[in-house]
C-alpha cells in the first residue's frame, strides 16, 4: 500500500488554448496554455516573477516575451523558447496537482493530443516530458474522451479545440490512425477567419486578436441568430459599437462542411452493419463543441447517409483529462514507457 500510495496517476489535456489535468489525488485544474519571461529588468521588477504561466501571462502580456508553445495542435519546434514553454507549462500542470519532482514518488502521465501529433510529433512530446514524469503513454484527445465516456464500442467524437478538431471511430479497442483525423479548421481558423471579415466591414476599427477571440467565445453561434452581436471597438480613438451579427455566423459556420465531410468519410469505412450505430451515437466535444447550433448543424449533415444523432457535451473542459486519468489506472504496465532524464 505504502509504494501504491507513492504512485501519481494523471490525465493531461494539453490544449492549443487550454491544457488540463487530473490527478488520482483528486486534484484538477485548467490553465491557459501561454507561458512568458519579463522582456527587460524594468518588466521583471515589477512583475517580481521569473516566469508566467496561463491567465497571469495573458493578463500582463505587455510586459512579456509571450509564448504559445502549441500552434494547430503541434509542439511548435526549432524555438528554444517555445520548448523550454512546454516544459514551463507541463511542470506546471504537475506542480499543481502535487507531483513529486524530486525523485521520492512516481509520476504516470497519460497525455492527450491531436491525431496528427501521434505521428509527427511523439518524440518531441517524450523528450519535452523527460525528468518530468517516470511513465508515459500518449493517446489522441477524442481517445481520451471516448474512454472517460467509456464510449468504447460503435460511437464516434468529436473533438474542437483551439488548434484542431479531431475525429475518432471507437470499435471497442484502441484506435488505429485509419479510424482518426485531424483537422486544423478549429478555433483558431474561427478566430481568423472573424479577425479577417471585421476588418474588411469595419476598415477603420482597431482590435487585437485576444478581443476578437473573447468575442467569439461570448456571442459564437451557427444558424439563426437570437440576437444581434454588437461589440465595441476604438474607431479613430473612439469607442464604437459594430454589428458582426453576419461575420460571426460566416466564421463560425466556416467549422460546418469540413467536419461533416470529414464525419462522413470515417463513417464510411466502417462494416457496413456497424455504420448506423456509429452516425447514431456522435459525441461533440471540446470548447468548439459548445458554440450554438453547431451540433444541429453536423447532425443535418449525416441525414445524406440515412440520418445520425449529435449529442454535445455540456461541460467539456475536463473529459478529456479525466479519460486520461481514468486509462492511466486502467492501463496495464505493457501499455507505459518509462522515460529516463
Amino acid at each position: 500500500m505504502g509504494k501504491e500510495a507513492q504512485v501519481l496517476n494523471v490525465g493531461i489535456d494539453l490544449g492549443t488554448s487550454r491544457s488540463a489535468i487530473s490527478a488520482s489525488n483528486g486534484e484538477k485544474f485548467v490553465v491557459e496554455s501561454f507561458v512568458g519571461w519579463p522582456v527587460d529588468m524594468v518588466a521583471k521588477k515589477v512583475l517580481k516573477r521569473a516566469v508566467l504561466i496561463g491567465h497571469e501571462a495573458l493578463s500582463n502580456r505587455s510586459m512579456l516575451d509571450l509564448h504559445r508553445p502549441l500552434e494547430r495542435g503541434l509542439l511548435k519546434e526549432g524555438s528554444e523558447k517555445d520548448v523550454e514553454a512546454v516544459r514551463e507549462l507541463l511542470r506546471h500542470l504537475l506542480t499543481l496537482v502535487g507531483a513529486k519532482t524530486d525523485g521520492s514518488g512516481t509520476t504516470r502521465a497519460v497525455v492527450g493530443v491531436p491525431a496528427a501529433s501521434l505521428r509527427t510529433n511523439k518524440q518531441y512530446l517524450r523528450n519535452a516530458l523527460k525528468g518530468i514524469v517516470d511513465n508515459l503513454m500518449i493517446v489522441s484527445e477524442p481517445f481520451a474522451v471516448a474512454y472517460g465516456l467509456e464510449a468504447l464500442l460503435h460511437s464516434m467524437v468529436v473533438d474542437i479545440g483551439a488548434g484542431t478538431t479531431d475525429f475518432v471511430v471507437m470499435r471497442g479497442r484502441y484506435p488505429t490512425e485509419e479510424d482518426q483525423r485531424t483537422l486544423t479548421t478549429a478555433g483558431d481558423f474561427v478566430d481568423d477567419q472573424l479577425m479577417k471579415l471585421i476588418q474588411a466591414r469595419y476598415p477603420e476599427a482597431v482590435f487585437t486578436v485576444f478581443m476578437v477571440r473573447e468575442w467569439k467565445e461570448k456571442f459564437s453561434f451557427v444558424g439563426n441568430p437570437k440576437s444581434p452581436v454588437i461589440v465595441q471597438a476604438p474607431v479613430r480613438g473612439v469607442p464604437t459599437d459594430l454589428d458582426i451579427t453576419f461575420e460571426m455566423r460566416s466564421a463560425c459556420e466556416s467549422l460546418v462542411a469540413p467536419s461533416i465531410e470529414t464525419m462522413i468519410d470515417l463513417i464510411s469505412r466502417v462494416e457496413p452493419e456497424f455504420q448506423e450505430k456509429v452516425r447514431s451515437n456522435v459525441i461533440l466535444s471540446g470548447g468548439g463543441g459548445l458554440i450554438p447550433g453547431f451540433a444541429a448543424a453536423l447532425q443535418k449533415g449525416l441525414d445524406q447517409i440515412g440520418g445520425g444523432k449529435v449529442k454535445a457535451l455540456e461541460d467539456p473542459v475536463f473529459i478529456g483529462s479525466d479519460g486520461g486519468l481514468l486509462l492511466a489506472q486502467d492501463a496495464p504496465d505493457s501499455d507505459w514507457e518509462k522515460l529516463t532524464a
